[in-house]
């Protein structure tokens, strides 16, 4: 027997297939055509969005300055041992659910998502993480560790696509899996840093992740992310769950 039925739940309706095919929620088919799925939250104020996007694009401009030189080394090495593919793109959710994609220097093997499979997944919830990922190359492993992988998201926040400080950006996959309260982390802007970066990162558990997400956005002022901004160096330093 096929067809559909809609079941109302708590996050909105869910078309569930008469079939013994997964169910495909309204928010999942909206996430992969780039939609908003949540209303924005955390600060409104227009006084603090105008400091924030100020803060952003001098952040940004002073970063890539001085991180300039290391990120042009950085490509050039990943230039040659990657056969001239040094960027791995990625398509992700970004602010409201809105499609983002996001760039990073590779610090996998080419063929690193056709082969994930074969890798055991070592965090809870719907995030991949497994911190002897053997995909990862040996120069990879340095700029996780450093975050230097993240660095050309600084064009990002120049753009106006994210900001300094607020949620990492997942995957479209990822989020599509998220439980309804899950999704609050979309109504702000995605960041470079937030508290899940200053506190362990990825040994943080899957649920513990999300309300420190949450967390951050009800706590959202500008106080609230020079601090964060302020205590991410020292975090970066110590490697803690950069893997």
């Amino acid at each position: 027997m096929s067809g559909t039925c809609i079941v109302e739940q708590k996050g909105g309706p869910t078309f569930r297939p008469l079939s013994r095919r997964q169910p495909i929620s309204l928010a999942g088919r909206r996430l992969r055509q780039g939609l908003p799925i949540v209303d924005p939250q955390g600060n409104l104020s227009s006084a603090y969005r105008r400091a924030k996007r100020l803060m952003d694009v001098v952040g940004a401009v002073v970063l890539l300055v001085v991180l300039g030189p290391v990120m042009l080394a950085v490509l050039l090495v990943l230039t040659v041992t990657t056969h001239g593919k040094p960027l791995y793109r990625q398509r992700r959710s970004g602010y409201l659910g809105r499609l983002l994609w996001v760039f990073k220097f590779r610090t996998m093997q080419l063929d690193a998502d056709q082969v994930q499979h074969t890798v055991a997944n070592e965090h809870e919830g719907p995030v991949f993480k497994n911190r002897r990922d053997p995909r990862i190359t040996r120069f990879g492993r340095f700029l996780r560790t450093t975050s230097l992988d993240e660095t050309p998201q600084l064009f990002s926040v120049l753009f106006g696509q994210m900001s300094l400080v607020g949620p990492r950006p997942l995957s479209v996959a990822e989020v599509a899996r998220f439980e309804p309260w899950h999704r609050r982390r979309l109504s702000v802007m995605p960041g470079l840093t937030c508290l899940w970066q200053v506190s362990g990162r990825s040994e943080v558990g899957f649920e513990d992740w999300m309300r420190l997400d949450i967390r951050y956005i009800r706590n959202q002022s500008l106080w609230t992310d020079c601090k964060l901004l302020l205590r991410t160096p020292l975090s970066v330093l110590s490697g803690r769950g950069a893997y």
